[in-house]
């Protein structure tokens, strides 16, 4: 037969066994978060490299198509010509790395665990539906 001694003993132990994994489950939450902002901050920065990649990329081709190219069609074409159709062919080549560098930065912003942020949502809901039972 439980004695009075023996409840109180019972349910103390389940409140600390409740608050364990209460903050058991806080500290996964921060993980969570802490793996998710890492996985973007990585998207962000191989989106900014490949961003760099292309400005660098793009200027170099501008400068030696315009030079080697422009000196070509400038004894088939005029001056102006042919340096137009070289400056046309350096954007051609740059716009695939500024398709992939916006697509990378867009794929890591905004740097906020959205994952973290549901479950911890969903966690506080759920700890609030138990407790007004």
């Amino acid at each position: 037969m439980p004695t009075r001694a023996s409840e109180t003993d019972g349910v103390g132990t389940t409140v600390r066994a409740a608050a364990g994994h209460a903050s058991a489950l806080a500290r996964l939450e921060v993980e969570l978060a802490s793996l998710e902002l890492k996985r973007k901050a990585a998207a962000l920065g191989v989106g900014a490299s490949a961003a760099a990649a292309t400005a660098i990329f793009g200027l170099f081709a501008l400068a030696f198509l315009l030079a080697a190219l422009a000196a070509g069609l400038a004894l088939v074409l005029s001056v102006w010509a042919a340096l137009l159709v070289t400056a046309g062919i350096c954007l051609l080549l740059a716009a695939p790395l500024a398709l992939f560098a916006f697509g990378s930065l867009r794929k890591g912003a905004p740097p906020v665990p959205g994952q973290a942020v549901q479950e911890a949502r969903v966690t506080a809901g759920a700890l609030r539906d138990d407790a007004g039972r």
